[in-house]
């Protein structure tokens, strides 16, 4: 009978604290380095004498990643990526009131034994590629918008300094052609992919979804499984509804969970509002939506799902937009 040894890592930066549970035996607090030597030596100690390794880490940034790649390829050896906030829940269930690396990677391990593994199901390397543009690209979009702000300010006082006002135009123009050069070289990711560039294809064929929205919807998109469901789809985009009540009093409207990923939900917001006001077809539901008494931000919520909803059928079936699919105008 073949051994099989579970695995709770904390990762960081520098180090890898480990805990292992060998059928029962425990060892605790056991540190690798978190560079390619180490990886090595953390796979030989956890499948030695011929055992399986189970092997839990957190998706909690880019230090665990080449970790979880070198995990992956090795022989005897599964992995999981556990989400962050059901590792921190696990912990707080279970009254850990203390935190140091070491108790993390023990409360990691003891999540490992009690809660349902899920193999983690390794992206492609353009994938991976393409999502570090677009969150660079999200983030320095943001940083032009700080600084258009800050110039508009700025512009409303001819007591401020136009030295200053100038530096941030400069700055501004200097930011934007950043995001250009980036947003060319996602472009050319997703041209050198064919399927990722019959998806982007699709995406774009929305009114509503240029490429930029495009770029940030397939980059996340993409690093899902190939065999979840569209309603894994919405609770992964933090667009499923929050149920709210306690016995006959406490009777809370339903919201949105917002636990999920933040940059897919706001990859969403755009497209909908527009495609909410220039698409036929989406204008008639977010309108109906409106005449049955929703609110306008409840509509375009209802909108962003319904379009992930549309965007899941025209990846899995390879086909362009289709307005009729996603609300039928009667007559």
């Amino acid at each position: 009978m073949v051994k099989c040894h579970c695995v709770g890592v904390d990762v960081g930066a520098k180090e890898l604290v480990v805990s292992i549970d060998r059928n029962g035996e425990r060892e605790r607090g056991l540190v690798f380095s978190n560079s390619a030597d180490g990886h090595r030596k953390l796979i030989r100690w956890a499948t030695r004498k011929g055992a399986v390794a189970r092997v839990v880490l957190e998706s909690t940034g880019v230090y665990g990643l080449d970790l979880a790649f070198a995990l992956h390829r090795a022989k005897r050896v599964e992995v999981m990526v556990a989400n962050p906030r059901a590792v921190a829940a696990f912990a707080k269930a279970a009254l850990r009131r203390s935190k140091t690396d070491a108790l993390d990677a023990e409360t990691i391990l003891e999540f490992s034994l009690r809660m349902p593994f899920v193999p983690w199901a390794a992206p492609t390397r353009s994938i991976l590629e393409l999502r570090g543009l677009s969150r660079r690209i999200e983030a320095m979009s943001k940083s032009v918008a700080q600084e258009k702000n800050r110039l508009h300010a700025n512009e409303q006082s001819e007591a401020l300094s136009d030295f200053v006002r100038q530096d941030i135009r400069e700055w501004v123009e200097l930011l934007e052609g950043r995001v250009d050069r980036l947003r060319k070289q996602a472009l050319l990711v997703i041209d050198q992919i064919p399927e990722l560039a019959r998806s982007f294809g699709h995406l774009t064929s929305i009114k509503g979804i240029a490429n930029a929205a495009a770029i940030q919807l397939l980059a996340e998109l993409g690093t899902l499984p190939a065999d979840m469901t569209v309603r894994q789809w919405v609770a992964h985009a933090g667009l499923d509804p929050r149920q709210f009540q306690s016995g006959t009093s406490v009777h809370k409207p339903a919201r949105i969970s917002k636990t999920g990923n933040a940059h897919l939900r706001r990859a969403l917001f755009l497209p909908a509002m527009v495609a909410a006001r220039w698409e036929p077809n989406v204008k008639a539901f977010y309108e109906k939506l409106l005449g049955r008494g929703k609110t306008k931000m409840q509509a375009l919520v209802a909108v962003m799902r319904k379009l992930l909803h549309a965007i899941y059928g025209m990846l899995r079936h390879d086909q362009d937009f289709k307005g009729e699919k996603f609300f039928a105008v009667k007559p």
